[in-house]
């Protein structure tokens, strides 16, 4: 199998037998990515290293994901000033999602691929050249990228006929946050912080994804019971964010009652967490080495009483939602993205679980406890919103009962390890399945305690494509419900 022997040319990355990294050339590159894309892989993240200007110390890294585990390449870069051609040849033809993930590779790193599309991804100017859709009848609907509530900024441009939509084509990245510069500023054992910052509706998979990356590099071993209550507080996220969801979807198709009920369901697990935790968000539950908190059995059982009255109330609603003629016909059919689709887009996460795509990282990559929880796949066939949806339900119960395990069977010891500062120069990544999809981190770490590099990558980067073709036919007034029924990130891809 070719997808084997590159598997078998690396090696392991951070003591994780899952995740394996090799240097490549030119011409391996894009051998190595067509041998994946003829296994059934995906392209996980892209992303590059060095400073615009810099003509030494660059390279571009791609990761995949395969049944093998995560497969990342590097290619060194040897800048052709005044070359048209690119620094290094693009994937766009084999991966799509790789197109803006390259073009935001350019914008922060200067190494530029051989992809037409040279249009900047992350760096804003007044004039953007959207493609624009001719003939009779048709026109533009713009929206944003300033919008109404706390949403954040990302533009839409919508080629419209009547009500329909023909083309859908995004425009993210407005706030410049400068992530990726701000890590290599921080001291590589207080930089997980900044990773819970990166996204904040999945503050414990971020987190979680650089404190396992920065424990593979520097030989750190957590404690069993910090394993498991992360588990517990990446599970609890998880919850909160699905029980949002179905409250705003219920309300974006004319059902208040559900928002009114999701949102109180989702106010009692927030205090339960802040009575048991501290936190009513768990932005800094997770520190290298495990965590800063811990769980009685007094606050652990009260945690899982109310978890499991919240979701027993959470399937209670499912049936109105499902008996709701109305709210039964706006999430029919609505935003479908078809699972052959998903495949060539190579949708990550929850939205590709709902379009026949099975894979979940605790599952399929676990780490520890995931290795010893039998967890339950789901997976819809369908691809619409209503399959969106019943993911969502479905995932609930899956983690209520998962939270149920962890919560009362915690292992007894500490919860916290002591950990040093990594050599300069050591690489390592981090893999986490989080609420939207898996959650990347590569880190490279620098001289006296420093970060060179740090990469994150969101799911988020390959479902945003795949809403400009789940749109396609619906009508204008349906884009609220079906963008939210995907839910991605804004702030996960602005780096």
């Amino acid at each position: 199998m070719p997808m084997r022997r590159w598997w078998d040319r690396a090696q392991a990355l951070a003591g994780a037998p899952s995740l394996r990294g090799v240097g490549v050339c030119a011409e391996d590159w894009l051998q190595a990515a067509r041998d994946v894309a003829a296994a059934g892989g995906r392209l996980l993240s892209l992303w590059g290293s060095g400073e615009p200007r810099d003509t030494e110390s660059a390279a571009i890294y791609a990761a995949y994901l395969s049944d093998l585990g995560v497969l990342i390449l590097q290619l060194p870069i040897e800048r052709k000033t005044g070359d048209e051609s690119g620094d290094y040849p693009g994937l766009e033809e084999i991966f799509p999602a790789a197109s803006r993930l390259q073009r935001a590779a350019f914008d922060i790193s200067g190494v530029r691929s051989s992809d037409p599309d040279r249009r900047p991804w992350l760096r804003h100017g007044k004039d953007y050249d959207f493609v624009r859709v001719d003939g009779e009848g048709v026109h533009e609907i713009a929206v944003g990228p300033v919008h109404a509530g706390t949403i954040e900024p990302g533009h839409f441009r919508f080629s419209v006929v009547g009500e329909k939509v023909l083309r859908l084509e995004e425009r993210l990245g407005y706030t410049h946050k400068g992530v990726e510069q701000r890590f290599t500023e921080l001291p590589i054992l207080e930089a997980h912080r900044l990773a819970a910052r990166v996204c904040g509706d999945s503050a414990v998979a971020y987190s979680w994804a650089y404190c396992q990356a920065l424990e593979g590099i520097s030989g750190c071993v957590i404690p069993a019971r910090a394993a498991w209550l992360r588990a517990a507080f990446l599970e609890l996220e998880r919850v909160a964010n699905h029980l949002g969801d179905l409250g705003a979807l219920g309300n974006d198709a004319g059902f208040a009652f559900g928002l009114a009920q999701f949102s109180r369901l989702k106010e009692e697990l927030l205090r339960a967490v802040s009575a048991a935790l501290g936190q009513r968000y768990l932005l800094d539950a997770i520190v290298p080495g495990g965590t800063t908190v811990d769980l009685s059995p007094e606050a652990g059982r009260a945690l899982a009483n109310t978890v499991r009255k919240v979701c027993e109330e959470a399937t209670e609603l499912r049936a109105i939602y499902d008996e709701h003629s109305g709210v039964r016909d706006r999430f029919t059919g609505a935003g479908r993205l078809a699972p052959e689709l998903a495949i060539r887009l190579g949708v990550l996460g929850l939205v590709g679980r709902a379009s026949g795509q099975p894979l979940d990282a605790r599952v399929d990559l676990p780490c520890a406890p995931y290795t010893e929880l039998a967890v339950s796949k789901v997976v819809q066939s369908g691809g619409d919103v209503a399959a969106r949806v019943a993911v969502r339900f479905e995932e609930l119960a899956v983690s209520a009962r998962l939270l149920e395990r962890m919560l009362e069977g915690l292992p007894p010891g500490g919860h916290v390890e002591n950990i040093e500062a990594p050599t300069d120069g050591t690489f390592g990544a981090g893999l986490i399945e989080g609420w939207r999809g898996p959650v990347l981190i590569a880190l490279e770490a620098g001289p006296g305690g420093s970060i060179r590099r740090c990469h994150p990558h969101d799911s988020s980067w390959q479902g945003w494509p795949a809403i400009e073709h789940a749109i396609i036919g619906n009508i204008v007034a349906d884009f609220p419900l079906i963008n939210k029924s995907f839910n991605l990130a804004y702030s996960g891809v602005d780096l």
